[in-house]
């Protein structure tokens, strides 16, 4: 038992140290700078004072990216790979409505209108937009409300939930619901992607759009919707309903959401052969 207190300790002050069977042995540090320590001890004037290695920083960014659940290839999407050439005005209105946003942010996220939807056609980039905020954020520093000290910083917690999957992943991992329920609530940004997906379905000889949520699902975006309005914590939302659809769907919860974006909403309609990119040649 002493042999394992010891080795524990030794790993504890020095994480280089790798814990195996037949003992410990040393892997190569990440920092080569601190030796992963995270900092040092470094005398100034007879004072010993503690530095923060800049690798704290590096792993802090690193850690946030990976828990945000944005994909692989969504955290490659920004403004610059965004393409607004031959595509209507409406396409590059809501470039310019996610860049200002982005823009505006730190100013803006404690405000009550702190958040941004684009809207309407399937194709028209809006996701590729909104992940580009959400990776951007993920960049951005905000103070951070649990330290007394308001000169603090740390960057801004991203969490990415597409509207189908993600519930599909609730629903398989029913157990794990309250504490993913209170990270959709609690996260600095929520981005809520392709909210009340529509499917297709024949009606009197017709066929119309109708939102894929269960009443289930609605109560949880309530749940969810209502505590970030309260607190004022931003939300990132696109969806192929328009504002009156989102209303349609659950009026509580969409005009929570427009009076939180009224500022930064953006409707695409028109010509889905020209809006769409996946119709391009």
């Amino acid at each position: 038992m002493e042999q394992i207190k010891a080795k524990a300790n030794e790993v504890q002050k020095n994480p280089s140290l790798a814990d195996k069977q037949d003992g410990l042995i040393e892997r190569e540090p990440k920092c080569n700078e601190c030796q992963d320590k995270l900092g040092w001890l470094e005398d100034r004037n007879g004072i010993e004072v503690y530095v923060k290695c800049p690798c704290r920083e590096q792993r802090a960014l690193a850690n946030n990216i990976r828990t945000s659940e944005i994909t692989d290839s969504f955290r490659k999407a920004d403004f610059k790979t965004f393409q607004t050439e031959d595509k209507p005005e409406i396409v590059q209105h809501a470039y310019e409505c996610a860049v200002t946003y982005f823009k505006d942010f730190k100013d803006i996220y404690k405000e009550r209108c702190n958040s941004i939807q684009l809207l309407g056609s399937s194709g028209a980039g809006k996701t590729h937009l909104l992940t580009a905020v959400a990776n951007y954020l993920m960049r951005t520093k905000i103070p951070d409300p649990k330290e007394y000290d308001k000169e603090r910083q740390r960057y801004a917690q991203v969490h990415y939930f597409p509207f189908v999957e993600g519930f599909n992943n609730l629903r398989d991992d029913f157990e794990k619901l309250e504490a993913k329920i209170n990270r959709m609530q609690t996260v600095d940004v929520l981005f809520i992607d392709d909210l009340f997906k529509p499917v297709s379905k024949w009606h009197n000889g017709e066929r119309i759009k109708v939102p894929r949520a269960t009443e289930w699902q609605i109560e949880q975006m309530q749940a969810v919707v209502n505590y970030r309005y309260l607190n004022h914590k931003p939300v990132l939302v696109s969806s192929e309903w328009d504002v009156d659809g989102l209303f349609d769907v659950d009026e509580a919860l969409a005009s929570r959401l427009y009076e939180m974006s009224k500022d930064y909403t953006v409707v695409i309609k028109g010509d889905r052969m020209k809006l769409n990119h996946r119709m391009g040649d």
